[in-house]
Order: C-alpha cells, then sequence, then structure tokens
C-alpha cells in the first residue's frame, strides 16, 4: 500500500463539537492527524477545516466521505501536495545572550528566512512561515544553540483552482435548490 501525506479541507458551520465529529472520523479507522488548522474562510458564517494525514488514496477518500456525512459539513475535499499551497508558521524562541554572544544564531535565522518578532533583555523570537522540512530544519539548527522553545502551526492551504471549490459547490447547490422549487 503506498502511503502519502494528504490534505482535507472540510467547509462548515461553526457548531459545538464539530471537531470532536471530525476527529472521531479517524480515530475509528486508527488514522493520525498530522495536523490541523480551523479558521473562518472567505464565505461568511464559513469555517475551514484543514487537516493533514498519511494514508492511502483510498482510505482517504472513505475518510472525507465519512466527514461528509455529518450534518454542520457543507463539503469536503481530498488535496494531494501538487494541488494546493501550502504554508505552517513557526515560532522559536533563544535566550537573547545567545545570540548577542555568537553570530552563529543571527547567521542561520537570516539563511532560513525567518524574522525577528520579538527582543526582550531575557529572550528573542524568531518566526519562519515555510513548508514542514524548512520549519524543521531551523528547529534542528537552533536545538544545539539554546532553543528554550518552539512552536508551529498546522498547515494552511488553498487550492492552485482559480476559484474556490466550495464556492462551486454552493453555487450547484443554490441551482438544483431553486429548480425544485419551480
Amino acid at each position: 500500500m503506498d502511503t502519502q501525506l494528504f490534505t482535507i479541507a472540510v467547509f462548515t458551520e461553526n457548531q459545538v463539537s464539530l471537531l470532536h465529529q471530525i476527529s472521531m472520523v479517524f480515530s475509528r479507522r486508527c488514522l493520525n492527524i498530522e495536523s490541523l488548522s480551523v479558521s473562518a474562510c472567505s464565505i461568511p458564517g464559513v469555517h475551514k477545516f484543514t487537516i493533514t494525514c498519511k494514508s492511502t488514496r483510498e482510505m482517504m477518500e472513505h475518510v472525507v466521505k465519512q466527514i461528509e456525512k455529518r450534518i454542520d459539513v457543507l463539503k469536503a475535499f481530498l488535496h494531494t501536495d501538487d494541488e494546493i499551497v501550502f504554508q505552517e508558521v513557526a515560532l522559536y524562541k533563544v535566550p537573547t545572550e545567545s545570540v548577542l554572544k555568537s553570530r552563529e544564531i543571527e547567521d542561520i535565522v537570516r539563511k532560513s528566512g525567518a524574522r525577528v518578532l520579538e527582543i526582550q533583555p531575557e529572550y528573542t523570537v524568531f518566526e519562519k512561515t515555510g513548508h514542514t522540512v524548512e520549519v524543521k530544519d531551523l528547529f534542528d539548527r537552533l536545538q544545539p544553540l539554546g532553543l528554550r522553545q518552539f512552536v508551529r502551526s498546522g498547515r494552511i492551504a488553498v487550492t492552485k483552482a482559480p476559484v474556490e471549490l466550495v464556492d462551486e459547490f454552493l453555487q450547484t447547490q443554490e441551482e438544483r435548490k431553486h429548480k425544485l422549487n419551480k
């Protein structure tokens, strides 16, 4: 079986317990969610869950169908990395003293394309936006130099399609509803 990382975009109404319902779809199949990000999207009143999971295409297609059975889910889409534009955001906290004593941290941060978010006497916070590999590489390079805290977001993604796929779905549903009312 060929497993790969898939990204699922789930468009929903903003309802209590929906996260639990969606996560149970994965749990029942013993699938681990690699990352999860939820926020409002471009459609008023609609939220977007961006979920990554490693599995087979067949299993992930089944998961998408199960997610779509939830009452508050409008539509879910399965994507591979070549169909989307995606990023993660990570924050790294290092002692300011370490930054000032050696140019090594500054050089690493500059080469990675990270930026300084905050400098305090006790600590400095850097931000890196990029793919998982880039975020992890900066982590691996800062770890031996006194990294004190690290956190990264889940994947956020948009499709490479010229329009939002859920917009097309909602338009089709509206046209269907209009025909039924005639």
